[in-house]
């Protein structure tokens, strides 16, 4: 079975599916130890990779690269990845899908922004026609072969949102997202339009949607969750707790508490999983081949 089809079985089963957005190979071997699926997330790319906003820096041949690490210290996670607007032109959305099945991704996720392009929770978005951006989608689907692929509108105006998104549903994309849903009220309304399509919800700290469990997703009808950045941002807070108080401490490195210490030891059993994951594979390619 592919890994696109995997991910779709996994999403056709009750309740809402998690995907954990990391955003280098640290934080995907912590994150893999938790959840089974993983969201390359762009915000969090951009700001590791490049210590730069998600406003359009990325290029797709480091993204694809950084996929192709994953998946090879990860064979049998679910790995959907954000594309962006597929990198501007259409020709190289079908490149960079064609590219990221080959190397066993689960899935990307392609939206309707135009340059300068922004996070989907923040102000100034701009969204390409909607004629524009189904061309552009109907390209990449004629593209993929197995691999799951989620339509995303970055609409902002209330009519536009549900147009977009009952055309979205409409087509052969296998789910859709509506980012930067303000309330339940909307993912309601939205759930409502796209009707038996897979919808994806996306949980972000700060952005503009409202904070809410798996329980009250599933409830609500969604399918998918990316949680985007929940490793990125407690890193963030981590490391400036951890080098503020060593500043304190005039350098000196604290004590253990309670054995919860992460020194060598952790972090080298922590890294050691990946290469046993690897030596592991004969069983993994069996039940999670990219290919018949």
């Amino acid at each position: 079975m592919t890994y696109g089809n995997r991910l779709r079985d996994e999403i056709a089963k009750p309740g809402t599916t998690p995907l954990i957005g990391v955003y280098d190979m640290y934080s995907a071997s912590v994150a893999a130890g938790h959840y089974d699926g993983m969201f390359v997330s762009g915000f969090g790319f951009a700001a590791s990779h490049y210590g730069l906003p998600d406003i359009g820096f990325i290029a797709w041949p480091d993204m694809v690269a950084f996929v192709q690490r994953l998946r090879g210290a990860f064979p049998r996670h679910h790995l959907l990845v954000d594309i962006d607007d597929g990198y501007v032109d259409a020709e190289v959305a079908c490149h960079v899908v064609e590219s990221l099945e080959r190397i066993g991704a689960s899935g990307v996720i392609l939206e309707d922004q135009k340059r300068p392009r922004r996070c989907g929770h923040a102000d100034g978005k701009q969204v390409l026609p909607l004629t524009e951006y189904l061309e552009k989608l109907e390209m990449v689907l004629a593209t993929r072969k197995d691999l799951l692929v989620v339509a995303r509108t970055d609409a902002t105006e209330e009519a536009d949102i549900l147009e977009r998104a009952q055309a979205l549903a409409a087509t052969d994309a296998d789910v859709v997202l509506v980012d930067g849903v303000r309330s339940v009220e909307w993912i309601e309304r939205i759930r409502t339009v796209v009707g038996p399509k897979p919808l994806l919800f996306n949980q972000i700290a700060g952005g503009k949607s409202p904070r809410l469990s798996l329980t009250e997703l599933t409830d609500l009808g969604i399918d998918v969750a990316i949680y985007s950045t929940p490793c990125l941002f407690a890193a963030h807070r981590a490391m400036d707790t951890a080098l503020a108080e060593l500043h304190l401490a005039d350098g000196r490195l604290p004590a253990a508490e309670n054995g919860e210490e992460i020194g060598v030891a952790q972090s080298t059993d922590l890294l050691a999983k990946n290469i046993a994951r690897h030596r592991s594979l004969p069983a993994a390619r069996e039940s999670a081949s990219v290919g018949p």
